[in-house]
């Protein structure tokens, strides 16, 4: 980081800026956030961040509603064939064109992909034993591959089934035990409510972007989906430590506990930042590599999990999990109570200045040394000018 010095003029004057230490040099953002000489209202903005979240939450809901998921194979069922082949930029159309005009009805759903450069795959769905030969063959025609070549496996949607429900049940614990994991930490069990909401919107916006851009759902996007609410958890966790440092005797303290929280948010914004930044960058080459470079693949359906995860994450635990846990803890008596003993204060403080201010100065000598500090005489008059008694 680079250091700036205050020039000699600001240093003879004995001026000290609120951006420079003891020393003159320049304080970073970060040191500024955390001791609290810049700080950004979030908490108090916090109806424009659940509004955002609101409307980001109903598009994934439309999106899922209106698109739906574009389920994998392995959800439901079908047949999956591989062949042997030179690659070139006109294989996957070839061979889906060779497949839909094979005399096999409904195969328009039909997914091509490549496997490297030597290898083709393709998703139907489930099809008799007589379809199986007139796809494998059709497949072997295009690609000049032997048909004892073309390798094909059966998937029953029964499987699909199984890992959906698993999927379900791992979400189910995940979810219990965090919930415990962080009333048994922080002793609050608000703080576990908050954790939760914000899980649950990283959850629905992940699945949504997903139907929205139409990438395949397959048990790589589950990994990645279940990943995530681990980056989730692991950013609220860290803000919400910082809050129960700040709040810490809070009924003593001149400030509320929203105002507390914010300060909390401020400091660890900075590490929130680089935390997510260093996690996406590896994260969004993964993805790069499975759109750009592999194509449709493994690499792609968790690459884009874990980008959209992470990016939620980070920003439900600043926007959406603080706000909500301070709106829930200002509803407490206590705090009610303590907020309208620092309100009491404040509006004493300020009819004291009122009044001091509004005090009228005495007329005369006494205003004379009222102002000014020195003691004036009277005027004199001459005995010629005083009037006869």
């Amino acid at each position: 980081m680079s250091t700036e010095y205050l020039p000699e003029s600001d240093q003879a004057s004995g001026e000290q800026a609120s951006n420079v230490d003891v020393n003159g040099k320049k304080l970073s953002l970060a040191h500024r956030l955390s001791t609290g000489d810049i700080s950004w209202d979030f908490i108090g903005r916090r109806k424009i961040w659940f509004a955002l979240s609101a409307a980001m939450m109903a598009l994934s809901i439309g999106a899922l509603l209106i698109v739906g998921l574009r389920l994998g194979i392995e959800f439901k069922g079908g047949a999956d064939f591989t062949a042997p082949t030179t690659v070139t930029a006109t294989t996957v159309e070839d061979v889906r064109s060779a497949v839909v005009n094979s005399d096999v009805p409904e195969l328009d759903s039909t997914q091509v992909t490549t496997v490297g450069n030597n290898q083709v795959r393709v998703q139907t769905r489930s099809l008799t034993a007589a379809e199986v030969t007139k796809v494998q063959g059709a497949i072997s025609t295009q690609t000049k591959a032997a048909p004892a070549d073309v390798t094909y496996s059966l998937i029953g949607a029964s499987w699909g089934e199984q890992i959906t429900g698993k999927a379900i049940q791992a979400l189910v614990v995940f979810l219990v035990l965090v919930a415990a994991l962080i009333w048994a930490y922080f002793r609050d069990w608000k703080m576990s409510i908050a954790a939760l909401v914000a899980l649950a919107h990283d959850l629905l916006l992940t699945v949504g972007i997903y139907a929205l851009v139409g990438f395949t759902v397959t048990p790589a996007t589950l990994i990645g989906v279940l990943t995530i609410l681990g980056y989730s958890l692991y950013d609220t966790v860290v803000v919400f430590d910082k809050v129960r440092e700040n709040v810490k005797g809070i009924t003593g303290q001149k400030r509320t506990y929203t105002e507390a929280a914010n300060t909390a948010v401020n400091q660890v914004l900075v590490r929130s930042l680089n935390t997510t930044i260093i996690g996406v960058l590896p994260v969004a080459a993964l993805l790069f590599a499975g759109v750009f470079v592999l194509g449709s693949g493994p690499l792609e359906d968790l690459g884009l999990a874990l980008f959209v995860g992470m990016i939620t994450g980070a920003y439900s635990s600043i926007f959406l999990a603080t706000p909500i846990l301070a709106m829930l803890k200002e509803r407490e008596p206590g705090m009610r109570k303590h907020r309208e003993q620092l309100a009491h204060r404040e509006s004493r403080k300020a009819a004291r200045g009122t009044v001091s201010g509004a005090q009228a100065v005495p007329a005369g000598p006494a205003a004379t040394l009222a102002s000014t500090g020195a003691r004036v005489q009277p005027a004199r008059t001459t005995r010629a000018n005083r009037k006869p008694q």
